[in-house]
């Protein structure tokens, strides 16, 4: 395969299947009453005593917290993999590999502002990241290049993907929430085999300190953005202290376990690459990624 047939074949699905998300969502449509906005078992509170404590009517409330915060941290980042775009400041814009990246910029264009009026469309805040994670994300576009920047754009989409891919499917959800996640999925398909196969390019005669220097960044990007996907303030639309809730979800096995299941694509391609350290597994098991 030359080096071009990759981007070329994603530029020619890109053209075959695409979508608009001002046209292919009925954004007027109001909510189904009765039904979840995200699936209540991938939820962070499900099965503790608080959660037993919660109504039917609560729960789904949170429910809609929860996808809201998830949703506000894909804006976020997002934005931060939108500064990535440097990366072809000096390439040449005749070829396929260029033309993808930029393609793949204005994906993820439409999909923050699909995000931004889901979450409008639901009526909550739109949560995003706390404030520590929101300022080290500045560092970002400074900090992530080549293996690193690739290992954080699949930390960012593959674990979401595959919860999207069962929230799709899952006829007890609203169907804002699952025709974003559709779209969001058929898209994000081309972004994550490009980022895997420019990863894998990426590794190849790395010095010992430079792959460490990738290993240590990878796993703080993998702990950030998995702890960031759910605000604790969301746990105060049903009543709850939002400290208390969090320490509650961060000791739940089923969210634990949750997280682990997202992430069970996006490891072994990160490990086969050489990208996760022994140093670093203290870092990995705490981004709940490694058990």
């Amino acid at each position: 395969m030359t080096l071009e047939a990759l981007p070329e074949r994603l530029l020619r699905s890109t053209a075959r299947q695409s979508y608009d998300p001002e046209v292919d969502l009925d954004w007027s449509a109001p909510p189904v009453p009765g039904l979840w906005w995200m699936q209540p078992e991938r939820m962070s509170l499900y099965g503790t005593p608080t959660w037993r404590r919660l109504s039917e009517e609560e729960r789904i409330t949170l429910s809609m917290h929860e996808v809201a915060s998830i949703a506000s941290v894909g804006i976020w980042f997002e934005i931060v993999l939108m500064q990535l775009l440097r990366d072809v400041y000096a390439q040449d814009p005749r070829s396929a590999r260029t033309q993808f990246a930029l393609t793949e910029v204005g994906d993820e264009t439409r999909h923050t502002v699909m995000f931004g009026r889901a979450i409008g469309a639901m009526g909550v805040p739109a949560y995003g990241p706390r404030a520590t994670p929101r300022r080290l994300a500045k560092l970002g576009p400074l900090a992530l290049r080549g293996a690193s920047a690739y290992a954080g754009i699949l930390i960012g989409e593959e674990p979401v993907d595959r919860w999207q891919r069962e929230m799709m499917r899952d006829e007890r959800i609203q169907p804002l929430t699952r025709m974003v996640a559709r779209i969001h999925v058929t898209e994000e398909a081309r972004h994550v085999t490009f980022a895997r196969d420019e990863l894998a390019k990426s590794v190849r005669g790395l010095s010992r300190t430079r792959l460490r220097y990738h290993q240590a960044l990878t796993a703080q990007v993998a702990y950030v953005t998995m702890r960031s996907l759910v605000h604790p303030d969301v746990y105060a639309a049903v009543g709850l202290d939002p400290r208390e809730a969090r320490r509650e979800a961060l000791g739940n096995e089923a969210y634990r376990e949750t997280i682990a299941w997202m992430g069970e694509k996006v490891m072994p391609v990160l490990q086969e690459n050489g990208m996760v350290g022994e140093r670093d597994r203290k870092v990995w098991r705490a981004s709940f990624l490694m058990r």
